[in-house]
């Protein structure tokens, strides 16, 4: 019986853990399955660590490989992990039977009564099962040896319903006894645990029991966000969590393995190869890739080198049972089969595994078959350029002039490859000829966000005699690829400074990549205007409009940021400019500027408006990274609009781009946590603010390292955790001013930090937060930043004993919040009066208040915020003060909350609880006002009298 602590419930097995649990307590019996390395065993100790948590006895059964073949293994394991005392009830030969089992490896035959065995280890089951639920865990019934399945097998057909049995198993890949055997009569896809389980093979699972249907759980691969999460969860980068998911087909194991090899790496992350073929990763692909068959691994090659494989191309190219060798391989687990015949590998890992493994005689014969049966001309020629590794001029001309029509199809990864192709394929005397090809590459690498690519043509021009315009070019499109992060590359910038000595146009795009690295990598906006100044100026000097505009965008954003009154000015010209230019990208550029500050601003309308004119546009010829953007910014409107499942819907969007272009997940993460903020959950919201600013510090990035902060810190103020909060947002005001940022508009953290301040009794601190941004906020003329510092004061003017001025604020500011369609402010206004309302003992006059903003909340879909006024002074006025009222504390004002009306002092709770007194007396307001009692008497018949042990979190506080 496992007695060391389960781990939590797995990522992104939460809901597979409660139908699991559903599963077991409606039919007594489960099977998960799935294929090696899914996290089996995971959903099974997170079921476990429920059971265990219930109260019920868990009996872990994990038998090891070498247990098959010795007979009586997994049951003699079974009854060593038992109580004693459920051995006791046996009657002679039954326990004399166990007692040999235990004591003797030996062959049933010669040592074992058979009959006495089979009843003892039924009947001991049936005594544990008779003291309480019991729940059986079978971990790989692979390796359960057949003598020991028999007697499980009849113990569990007598067993009575309160033991519960989870059996954890791993198909056989190959084998025609398997549940995914090779082809041939029967069902493509049998349901696990349905063969006969005294014909298993070796290394095929063992069926304890006939299961049905509903028995049967696959655990799926995990999503890539999911995915993401993983790495965070295991303290590695998430920034390539896109490439990996690709890499890893969801399969958690080999998706740990693939970031384990990066974090290995002494190459930084935005240097490395999209897949890192080494180590524990590639061993895993290759087990995975063993069993298979040589006709199998013949049709899978076909399938790895072509773009779009069918099992019909595989035929045309020389395999006639290409269809019988692919099923085989889709039973393995290896690839998915659609009706149509499209093959899909389950995992990037795979197909670049079985390439890099093959010989290249062998790469050489395929990539020649399919050259010959593709039906699309830029297919037969990238295939004809890979079977050959002569360089070839002619061959190469081909190649180049595929990457325009490529692109013009939308497929920019593959224009990218096709682009290092021509390159690499240009014959070594064609000097120049190849050095342009290798330039036009890495920015093509650049434009699908490739940083593999782009990273290895640089590598390969700056090895040669290259002018200073192509490796700068070379240089700067590796710094495009680089996403936030860029502090691993102040080489780079060295060189590229040099390179662009004297050549006013180098060195404007040169001056324009510095400033966008001075304000993310360090966090200093005054140096990132200057270089912009600069490059604006160069670039203006040659002409360039395009460079030019470029950097007055950033000058004005850094003017934005500085509070400088010359940035509407500053962006006007570079719109001008812009319009000149008609650049295809949007990503820095002033158009996207200015609908960022209408954000900024809240003319939400008006951003929501360019954007949905301008995003068809970007997403049919622009980069990926564009459509990211505004996707982004307007996830970001919708959000703030009150549009919640807009806002959802688009946030999504970017995030799935996001990790499917490899980029750092960090903004993608903060703007989810903003949508979850207004539509979906607080507590997702949480995590995507924590998953964005663990992301942010691996890439270095000041400016989204504040915002995921913020995001986190407004999620944990209102849902009461105060003192988080408090923390959190106090970081925030450290970086933002670390920053030099003047201008409260572009994150408004001032009026949360005000109210938490308040909340935890700083209130004088608030008021002076106050008042040092309301004269910036005026002379910049910010009135909404102004509307929700008003909300803040209100509540101060509340706490300092001036409940009708704070009550007649609110009631304005929420109609000027509606005024500007800024309904979640409104809402929570409302919120906040209902509040005031409740300390005023008007409680008709506070219902009304929530009332009104709950249907604020149900017109705009803000589901989190409904709860919250749901589940607050709503069920608080309909329920006795003592009927679970300590379920609107947090656990540490239940603590302290318990020791008072216990008795303690003030002096005695502080002392226990490592507080200051002074902080004890403000928490001990806070809980009067949740439980709406006056005295220490009222308090302690509220504790007496509430249910027995019960503890409440955050998330139910009363919001008024």
């Amino acid at each position: 019986m496992r007695t060391t602590p389960y781990p939590s419930t797995p990522v992104g097995r939460a809901h597979l853990v409660d139908r699991l649990d559903r599963t077991l307590h409606a039919r007594g019996r489960a099977v998960l399955t799935g294929p090696a390395g899914v996290g089996k065993t995971e959903v099974a100790q997170a079921a476990a660590a429920e059971a265990a948590a219930r109260g019920e006895t868990v009996l872990w059964l994990a038998p090891q490989p070498a247990d098959r073949d010795m007979p009586g293994a997994a049951a003699a394991a079974l009854v060593a992990s038992v109580p004693p005392s459920a051995l006791d009830g046996l009657p002679g030969p039954q326990r004399a039977a166990v007692a040999v089992l235990c004591r003797e490896a030996t062959a049933p035959d010669t040592g074992w009564d058979p009959i006495a065995l089979r009843l003892g280890l039924a009947r001991m089951l049936r005594t544990l099962a008779e003291k309480g639920p019991v729940l059986l865990v079978v971990d790989d019934t692979r390796h359960v040896d057949p003598h020991s399945a028999d007697l499980l097998r009849f113990a569990l057909h007598l067993a009575p319903p309160e033991l519960r049995v989870l059996a954890v198993e791993t198909p056989a890949p190959y084998g025609p006894d398997a549940p995914y055997g090779d082809p041939g009569p029967g069902p493509r896809n049998a349901p696990p645990g349905a063969t006969d389980p005294d014909a298993a093979a070796d290394g095929a699972p063992v069926a304890l029991w006939v299961p049905s249907e509903a028995d049967v759980l696959l655990v799926p691969p995990l999503q890539a966000d999911e995915i993401a999460e993983l790495l965070v969860h295991h303290r590695l980068a998430s920034r390539m969590a896109g490439r990996i998911h690709q890499a890893s087909g969801g399969n958690p194991r080999l998706a740990l393995a693939v970031g384990r090899s990066l974090a290995d790496s002494r190459t930084p992350v935005h240097h490395a190869e999209a897949l890192p073929l080494s180590g524990r990763a590639r061993d895993l692909a290759r087990r995975m890739l063993a069993p298979a068959p040589p006709p199998v691994r013949a049709a899978l090659l076909l399938a790895a080198l072509a773009l779009r494989p069918t099992a019909a191309l595989v035929r045309r190219a020389g395999r006639p049972t290409a269809e019988a060798e692919l099923t085989a391989a889709e039973r393995a687990g290896l690839v998915s089969l659609t009706e149509d015949g499209a093959v899909t590998f389950t995992a990037g890992l795979l197909p670049t595994t079985l390439v890099h493994d093959t010989c290249w005689t062998e790469r050489s014969k395929a990539h020649t078959a399919l050259a010959r049966v593709v039906d699309d001309p830029v297919e037969a020629v990238r295939h004809r350029a890979l079977a050959t590794d002569v360089p070839d001029e002619r061959l190469a001309a081909e190649v180049a002039a595929t990457v325009e029509t490529v692109r013009r199809r939308g497929n920019s990864a593959l224009a990218a490859e096709l682009a290092l192709l021509a390159a690499e394929s240009t014959p070594v005397h064609l000097g120049r000829r190849r050095i342009a090809r290798l330039a036009d590459a890495a920015e093509e690498a650049a434009r699908a966000a490739r940083a593999d690519l782009a990273l290895r043509a640089a590598a390969d021009l700056l090895t040669r005699d290259a002018d200073p315009e192509d490796r700068v070019r070379a240089r700067l499109a590796v710094l495009d690829t680089a996403g936030q992060g860029l502090t691993d590359l102040d080489e780079l910038y060295v060189h590229a400074m040099e390179d662009s000595e004297g050549a006013p146009a180098l060195r404007a795009a040169v001056q324009l990549r510095l400033a966008v690295k001075h304000l993310l990598a360090d966090g200093d906006p005054v140096r990132s205007r200057a270089a912009a100044v600069e490059s604006a100026a160069l670039a203006t000097s040659v002409g360039d409009r395009h460079t030019a505009a470029q950097a007055l965008t950033q000058q004005a954003r850094m003017d934005r940021v500085l509070g400088s009154p010359d940035a509407e000015r500053t962006l006007a010209e570079a719109r001008a400019l812009e319009r000149a230019d008609r650049p295809l990208g949007v990503r820095n550029a002033a158009q996207i500027l200015t609908i960022r500050h209408a954000l900024f601003d809240d003319r939400l309308t008006d951003a929501r408006d360019e954007i949905n004119a301008l995003l068809p546009l970007v997403e049919r010829r622009g980069p990926v990274e564009d459509t990211i953007e505004l996707l982004h910014t307007l996830a970001a409107v919708e959000a703030r609009r009150g549009q919640c499942a807009a806002a959802l819907q688009h946030a999504h969007r970017s995030l799935a781009l996001t990790l499917e272009a490899g980029l750092s997940p960090g903004p993608a993460w903060y703007t989810l946590a903003l949508a979850e903020t207004a539509g979906g959950s607080f507590a997702r919201a949480m995590s995507y603010a924590r998953r964005s600013a663990q992301a942010s510090e691996e890439e270095g990035d000041h400016v989204f390292l504040s915002r995921a902060l913020y995001a986190l810190g407004r999620v944990q103020l209102v849902t009461g955790d105060v003192a988080a909060a408090l923390d959190t947002l106090r970081r925030v005001q450290e970086g933002e001013r670390a920053l030099r940022t003047v201008d409260p508009s572009t994150l408004r953290w001032h009026e949360e930090l005000a109210e938490a301040l308040l909340a935890h009794d700083a209130r004088e601190e608030a008021e002076a937060l106050l008042a040092d941004v309301g004269p910036v906020a005026a002379r910049l003329g910010r009135t909404t930043v102004l509307l929700g510092c008003d909300r803040a004061y209100a509540q101060c003017l509340a706490a300092g004993g001036k409940p009708e001025e704070a009550a007649g604020l609110l009631v304005e500011t929420a109609e000027r919040f509606a005024e500007h369609g800024l309904v979640l402010e409104q809402g929570r206004c409302l919120i906040a009066l209902a509040r005031v309302e409740r300390r005023r003992r008007r409680r008709s006059a506070a219902q009304q208040a929530l009332n009104a903003a709950a249907a604020v909340f149900e017109r705009a879909g803000a589901v989190p915020w409904l709860d919250l006024v749901a589940e607050g002074p709503a069920r608080a006025e309909a329920a006795p003060v003592g009927a679970g009222a300590l379920s609107r504390l947090t656990e540490a004002e239940v603590r302290l909350a318990r020791m008072v009306g216990q008795g303690a002092s003030n002096q005695e709770a502080a002392a226990r609880l490592y507080l200051s007194v002074k902080t004890v007396e403000a928490r001990l307001t806070r809980i009067y006002q949740k439980l709406d009692v006056r005295s220490r008497a009222q308090l302690a018949t509220v504790i007496n009298t509430g249910p027995a042990g019960r503890s409440g979190t955050a998330a139910g506080d009363d919001p008024a």
